[in-house]
């Protein structure tokens, strides 16, 4: 389902492939966040971002290995763990079965931030990643990392906005706007992985040149 002005699928499939393993989407990405957070007034290092996940169903291509269950959302496939900044731009993403943790995806996704996340000093999320102890809190304690829990009020019934969590959840939704992410289509979750930068990085080339 190439567009026709693109060359044979073997070739086109053999680039994102090479450049998915060697890390020049990501590498492309984050040169692009910096540029777009650079426009904005900011420092191309963060020093807050938002934390959630989302579970989203595969198909029958995806490895069997790859796909598990996530009893609470009612969800057979994987689950995307997402660092973002305070403008919902990604910072790190891990891909994981949807049986997996929280946690367990959040300390993936952290510990993937790379260079660019090397002055995170806060981060929001719900209340299913606080902890006192574990190895996420003990990681989180030695990176000098502050995880801020936000939770709805005890009075609150049914869905609200709420501060902070609500950056990651538009970022999941222009992730939804790409038809190859409207489903995990992906045989592995490292191509699940590559296709969000891809998704993000047109999303900030469309920022940088239309602005």
């Amino acid at each position: 389902m190439l567009p026709t002005d693109c060359p044979k699928w073997q070739s086109v499939y053999t680039y994102f492939r090479r450049w998915r393993r060697d890390g020049t989407w990501r590498r492309i990405h984050d040169a692009l966040r910096a540029a777009v957070r650079r426009r904005a007034g900011r420092h191309k290092h963060p020093t807050a971002g938002c934390l959630d996940s989302q579970s989203v169903a595969t198909t029958e291509t995806a490895a069997p290995e790859t796909r598990g269950c996530d009893w609470h959302k009612r969800v057979k496939g994987r689950k995307r763990h997402l660092l973002v900044d305070t403008q919902g731009l990604v910072m790190a993403v891990a891909v994981t079965t949807a049986n997996v943790q929280d946690k367990v995806g959040a300390l993936l996704a952290l510990s993937g931030r790379g260079g660019a996340g090397k002055k995170l000093r806060r981060v929001w999320a719900d209340g299913a990643y606080r902890s006192e102890r574990g190895h996420l809190a003990a990681w989180l304690e030695r990176h000098r990392i502050n995880l801020e829990a936000v939770q709805p009020p005890a009075w609150q019934r049914g869905f609200t906005v709420l501060p902070r969590r609500w950056v990651v959840e538009r970022t999941f939704g222009w992730l939804y706007q790409s038809r190859r992410l409207s489903k995990d289509y992906e045989r592995l979750p490292e191509t699940s992985e590559a296709l969000i930068y891809v998704a993000m990085t047109r999303l900030m080339l469309r920022r940088l040149t239309l602005n």
